[in-house]
């Protein structure tokens, strides 16, 4: 199958797995879009091999549409290194190729259920593709990821090899607890934790409880530097905004 033809049987398939009637899209952009908005509320079930061959050689492509960060490359103007271990980074963190990335999850930890979503829960899971909601739905068997914790997957598509998902606080009133903010750091702290656990030897943050969690950013930026500070492997704080740059690069000495 050329790339449309595998693209349109991955939608048919899902389209009638998922009881969900609609009309192909025309573009590949248009048809993307259709099969990421079907993947984000499918439930976990069985999937045939010839679909995730299907899906795999979809995503793997649209990999290389982005195109791969290599953290380690000095070459890559938009990483700014800060000493031998930590690094920032600005852009989509479904381009890194890291050891493990890390994934702000709702506490149900199957990834975000909104069709195109712009959390990067909802572009992790679809990057990875549909095996990373699998997983997390074998390991979690009905329950949920408390506040602070967090849960390890493989990377499936993604370039890294891993992903840690992690809940962080809701922070209603925009004001952060002292509990609260012990959550975020327990957030940080065992992300590391179970990244040096298995083996590896580099790990990118999000800014964990930002955004649709409400955080405020300064304060969620001066933790994470914080519970990180001691780490035994490479970590990269990974900011998608230009508040959170500016943040960041104030916090760690970044010229």
């Amino acid at each position: 199958m050329n790339r449309i033809e595998n693209i349109d049987f991955c939608i048919r398939y899902l389209l009638e797995h998922n009881g969900v009637d609609a009309e192909m899209p025309e573009t590949l952009q248009e048809k993307q879009l259709l099969l990421r908005a079907l993947m984000n509320v499918w439930e976990p079930q069985p999937l045939s091999d010839k679909f995730l061959q299907a899906q795999d050689a979809e995503l793997q492509m649209q990999l290389q549409d982005k195109g791969i960060v290599e953290i380690e490359n000095d070459n890559i103007s938009t990483c700014q290194y800060i000493n031998v271990s930590t690094s920032l980074w600005k852009g989509d963190i479904t381009r890194l190729k890291v050891d493990a990335i890390v994934n702000a999850a709702n506490s149900r930890g199957l990834g975000c259920w909104h069709p195109l979503h712009a959390c990067i829960d909802n572009a992790i899971h679809s990057a990875a593709g549909l095996q990373l909601r699998q997983e997390c739905d074998n390991t979690l068997r009905g329950g949920e990821i408390a506040t602070g914790e967090a849960i390890i997957t493989q990377g499936y598509n993604l370039p890294a090899r891993y992903v840690i998902h992690t809940v962080g606080p809701i922070i209603a009133t925009g004001i952060p607890t002292q509990e609260q903010e012990r959550q975020l750091a327990d957030c940080y702290r065992n992300c590391l934790r179970l990244a040096e656990e298995n083996g590896c030897r580099s790990i990118a943050f999000c800014c964990i409880s930002t955004g649709e969690f409400h955080f405020p950013n300064q304060r969620a930026a001066e933790i994470a530097v914080e519970a990180c500070r001691d780490a035994r492997i490479k970590v990269v704080f990974n900011v998608f905004k230009d508040i959170d740059y500016d943040i960041y690069r104030q916090l760690l000495g970044a010229h």
